[in-house]
């Protein structure tokens, strides 16, 4: 149910300045229910401003959704109003975008951004625009899509008076997404907003309309004029939406994600019917395997918002295509595709101008996905859990979050048995962390005390020390004590430092930290 009454209203702006030239139009009065945008509109009129809350504001107001970020046009100068509502209600900063004639603040922990109503012109090969001072209706006109095209009116005169020259309402009763203009001049002025489509898909679950599904399929490539970082950061909003898939297949179908993310779209396609588990299950996956990426996604999205854990749902099987390959018996085989797609997950890092920060967590995901499932029998060994928990670290609830998305059969009772085996697999991992106190945890010796202990410098010998106490501990040689492993140490010490020839060992930590020596560039 839409939230707005319907009222006929003779519009009291004449033609100049910021006037509507929808001067007879049939309007909606809205339920500004917000103070704060009435106290904005007091203040724009108190500064002779004409004042609009516009955007997405409206839309979700429409729609009944919370919003609360508020977008404010404004005729004339936007980033003096800014100011102005800053010193009147105490608010933040004012963070200025004055090429874009734009300027953002925070009151009582709401962003609002200011603009002046204006008029865009591009050119084709270029995604700036010349930018003049236009109308409101000039800049309603300039937008993405009809349902963002819409403004409400912050004057005391018509306050709550809904400007919708482009039947945004009815798109929205309708649930379709539709330009305001010309479907293919829209995306060609900025084909971001052809990425945009397919986000508000899967956050508003609407459909596009023909003439811009067309328009996207015909000049998908055009979206390489659009700089990556604004591009990264369209992508991230649609994977953070509820369930990513509803605009991630139709990117992939329009022919826009091979421009936008190549190596995920280079899953689509890739067969893996008859491929082979560890406990000897075929056909455990969808045979697709870039469909069976977007449902592992959707799985996981119903259980964590952790954006990176998403992203990590998408290159979880990313090496796929560069690893399969057909065995006579078994079908399609893609041996080390985790090994091979943490190694690529640094390459789209740098592409994509990710921050370095969140690269081990989603390498260490990548490169471990598989782990947990092979565990996932009886027969197990303690040891095996051990080094799972270890390698895993502080990651482990994470990992496991992924490994039960990435169960993707559509066969129920598969499905409810290997969630079951996860159970036994939690509980058993519990029982062994609490038991052999793996919580974070550390070597039980550092290097000093070992040099301490043997009498020796820094050197290769007392990494091997080290390394062989830990596999020590991980194998279940000795408990993971200080006083076990300093038995250990002097046991094994004599033979270790007389051997003529070591090689420099890599604990377990440090290769979970980047990716085995083999897989480096």
């Amino acid at each position: 149910m839409l939230n707005a009454c319907m009222h006929r209203v003779v519009l009291p702006y004449e033609q100049a300045g910021g006037a509507s030239r929808f001067e007879n139009y049939t309007m909606q009065l809205v339920n500004l229910d917000n103070p704060l945008l009435r106290r904005i509109g007091e203040i724009a009129c108190a500064s002779g401003i004409d004042a609009w809350v516009v955007g997405g504001y409206v839309r979700d107001m429409l729609m009944n959704r919370p919003t609360k970020d508020i977008d404010i046009a404004a005729y004339g100068d936007g980033i003096a109003l800014a100011h102005t509502v800053r010193d009147v209600l105490h608010g933040s900063r004012v963070v200025e975008f004055e090429r874009f004639g734009t300027a953002k603040l925070l009151v009582d922990d709401v962003e609002i951004e200011f603009v002046g109503t204006r008029r865009e012109a591009y050119e084709q090969h270029s995604r700036k625009p010349v930018v003049t001072t236009g109308s409101i209706d000039d800049d309603l006109r300039r937008r993405d899509f009809t349902v963002n095209a819409m403004a409400a009116s912050l004057m005391e005169k018509d306050f709550g008076c809904l400007l919708d020259p482009f039947g945004g309402r009815h798109d929205l009763e309708r649930q379709l997404l539709r330009t305001p203009l010309d479907a293919a001049s829209t995306f060609s002025d900025d084909p971001l907003r052809m990425m945009r489509a397919f986000r508000f898909a899967a956050q508003l679950a609407f459909e596009l309309a023909p003439d811009a599904s067309h328009a996207i399929a015909d000049m998908s490539e055009r979206i390489g004029i659009v700089s990556m970082e604004r591009v990264r950061d369209e992508f991230f909003k649609l994977l953070a939406t509820p369930i990513p898939s509803i605009g991630l297949a139709p990117m992939q179908e329009h022919g826009l994600l091979q421009f936008v993310f190549p190596e995920l779209d280079a899953l689509a396609g890739v067969d893996q019917r008859s491929i082979e588990y560890p406990d000897g299950v075929k056909n455990f996956h969808h045979k697709d395997v870039f469909y069976h990426t977007l449902k592992v996604l959707d799985n996981l999205c119903t259980e964590s918002d952790n954006i990176w854990l998403r992203f990590s749902a998408l290159l979880h099987d990313i090496a796929k295509p560069r690893t399969k390959a057909f065995v006579e018996g078994t079908g399609w085989t893609f041996h080390g595709h985790p090994e091979i797609g943490a190694r690529m997950t640094k390459h789209i890092f740098r592409r994509m101008k990710l921050p370095h920060d969140p690269l081990p967590f989603v390498q260490k995901m990548v490169l471990l996905h598989l782990r947990p499932i092979a565990l996932n029998n009886e027969e197990v060994t303690d040891a095996a859990i051990r080094r799972l928990i270890v390698d895993a670290g502080e990651d482990l609830e994470q990992l496991i979050i992924l490994c039960r998305a990435d169960i993707t059969s559509k066969n129920p009772k598969l499905v409810r048995r290997y969630l079951r085996n996860y159970d036994v697999l939690v509980e058993r991992i519990r029982t062994v962390e609490e038991r052999d106190r793996l919580r974070e945890w550390q070597p039980p010796l550092d290097g000093t005390t070992i040099m301490r202990v043997c009498g020796i410098g820094p050197g290769i010998a007392v990494g091997v020390l080290k390394t062989k106490i830990e596999d020590a501990v991980l194998d279940g040689v000795i408990p993971n004590t200080q006083e076990a492993a300093m038995q250990y140490l002097l046991q094994i010490k004599d033979d270790i430092l007389a051997s003529e020839r070591l090689e420099k060992p890599k604990s377990r930590r440090s290769q979970l930290s980047g990716l085995p020596d083999k897989l480096k560039e």
